[in-house]
């Protein structure tokens, strides 16, 4: 099983990409342990804070350096990512020559009430977590449109149709992460 870190780019308690994440997860049980990472606890990235760096820093680092892969789940904010995961995205990058995202496999979703899903904030994100050294998987792109109903009050997805979609989409990042990661349970046995 691999272990994926999952950056929520919504903040909010009932936020639909978290409930998205949530839904993803349960389709993956099994194949992969998600951990969402709190992104409301990081401060705004400052150069000078790495003299005395923040705990919630620190804890997301090594949580994404002990992961296999990166799940990006961004909803779209004027046409691009919101500032809450950019600034997620630049902390793990510091200081120089620290960067937890070279060579990290990762996918990216989105959901959304609209009809475009986040296509445009996605296409964004790729360019930017490409230049930070990342394997970023190119398809299936999910860019969800969310209907009321359409995930439960379990996080399960109730239409068949996106299911089966979703489903083939996990099987692609569980075969994407393989090409690039060692299983946890063969990584922690050579150690």
């Amino acid at each position: 099983m691999f272990k994926v870190a999952v950056l929520v780019g919504s903040i909010r308690p009932n936020s639909s990409n978290l409930q998205f994440a949530r839904a993803l997860e349960k389709l993956a049980l099994g194949r992969l342990q998600f951990d969402v990472i709190d992104l409301a606890a990081l401060p705004f990235y400052d150069e000078t804070l790495w003299a005395n760096p923040p705990a919630a820093v620190l804890d997301m680092k090594q949580r994404i350096a002990a992961a296999d892969a990166v799940l990006f789940v961004t909803p779209e904010y004027n046409r691009s990512i919101p500032g809450v995961l950019k600034n997620a995205i630049d902390w793990p990058s510091r200081p120089f020559g620290k960067s937890v995202w070279e060579g990290k496999p990762a996918a990216i979703v989105g959901a959304t009430g609209g009809a475009t899903g986040t296509a445009q904030a996605q296409a964004h994100l790729r360019s930017i977590l490409v230049i930070l050294g990342m394997a970023v998987m190119g398809r299936p792109e999910v860019y969800q449109t969310l209907k009321p109903g359409m995930i439960d009050a379990d996080d399960l997805i109730t239409d068949e149709r996106t299911r089966e979609f979703l489903l083939k989409w996990v099987d692609a990042f569980v075969t994407w992460i393989g090409r690039f990661a060692v299983p946890r349970q063969l990584r922690i046995a050579a150690e």
